[in-house]
């Protein structure tokens, strides 16, 4: 199978910090030792973040709202979104420090005023919120860039699917479709995993991936299994500091088992066929059962059907190959419950 491109999206979990950031693209960055065959695994591939317009986010009724919750940066909900918004130039400071430990850099641009970022660099990736989908003016001029594109499908349709596919292929057809679910953590019974093989079926032409709310490690793993070649995850170093995303995000030891599981899930795979891989042999021989005496066999004896029945270990003759027996004379006395090997008999 082809290596997951795994994505740990940081989102707000920098809690306006850059040095946060920093030590979350620290956090995804480290291999991964897999203990009981020795392997070391390659960590994530790439980090996420998020850029926000505040000018184009919410109407001015609710930016003034009052927001007075635990998770509260600020009085209301507009000081509170300025507080967790880092700026082009931060961005860049945390792009830069992630290339120089070998992440892929992917940036989600959620305005169009947000594209002042890329004067300052070019993400590896754009991202497309679930929530802009239907933002086919801010999908136009994401594309126009011809950086390749992520789409997130967690509130999208068909038909949402399909105007945003179109829109971004008039410039371009690099396009990544991600199953998502936008709810926060996302019910086991909303989470509907055959959307993977329905995308690849209906969207050949695109990579087709995964990007998870739920709780735990385990839905990536099963999504790999249905054809996903990308995985996303929110992540963070201390799941209970202050925000919002921080409890629903893998910290440093989810991040790890995820890592060490999408990673050897990916060797699990392996190719359509069915086969006997050589490192069973030493099994196969040991375990399977091969043609045996059923009681002691003498010098002149016919051996009948009667006369057989199975036992290990499986390095002589097989069930199927029982006409390589009955009928032919033993050479040398066989004791009772031994295989009967071809120098037996003739």
């Amino acid at each position: 199978m082809k290596e997951t491109y795994i994505i740990g999206e940081i989102g707000q979990n920098h809690n306006g910090s850059v040095d946060i950031a920093k030590l979350i693209v620290e956090l995804v960055s480290r291999p991964v030792k897999e203990e009981d065959f020795g392997l070391n695994l390659k960590p994530m591939n790439a980090v996420k973040m998020t850029k926000r317009d505040l000018s184009e986010e919410l109407t001015t009724s609710q930016m003034n709202r009052i927001y007075n919750t635990p998770n509260s940066f600020g009085r209301t909900y507009g000081e509170h979104r300025a507080f967790l918004e880092l700026s082009d130039e931060e961005h860049f400071e945390v792009y830069k420090y992630a290339k120089s430990l070998g992440l892929d850099f992917i940036e989600t641009l959620c305005a169009i005023g947000c594209l002042s970022l890329l004067k300052l660099f070019t993400p590896d990736y754009l991202k497309v919120a679930s929530r802009d989908l239907t933002n086919l003016p801010l999908l136009e001029r994401l594309a126009e860039t011809k950086i390749p594109i992520i789409l997130s499908t967690g509130m999208a349709g068909k038909k949402e699917l399909d105007d945003a596919l179109e829109v971004i292929n008039h410039y371009h057809s690099n396009i990544s479709i991600l199953h998502c679910v936008s709810q926060y953590p996302t019910h086991p019974d909303n989470l509907n995993l055959r959307t993977i093989t329905y995308l690849k079926k209906h969207y050949p032409q695109y990579k087709i991936g995964f990007s998870d709310h739920t709780i735990g490690i385990s839905a990536p793993i099963v999504a790999i299994g249905m054809g996903a070649e990308i995985i996303e995850k929110h992540v963070t170093i201390d799941r209970h500091m202050k925000g919002t995303d921080q409890a629903g995000s893998l910290g440093p030891d989810g991040v790890n088992r995820m890592i060490r599981d999408i990673r050897i899930a990916e060797r699990w795979m392996g190719k359509e066929d069915i086969y006997i891989d050589p490192n069973v042999a030493s099994a196969k021989e040991k375990l399977e059962r091969s043609i045996a005496s059923k009681h002691e066999l003498k010098i002149g004896d016919v051996i009948t059907e009667n006369d057989l029945h199975l036992l290990s270990p499986g390095d002589g003759y097989k069930w199927s190959e029982i006409n390589n027996v009955v009928g032919k004379t033993v050479i040398q006395d066989i004791p009772a419950n031994e295989i009967i090997y071809s120098n037996y008999i003739k």
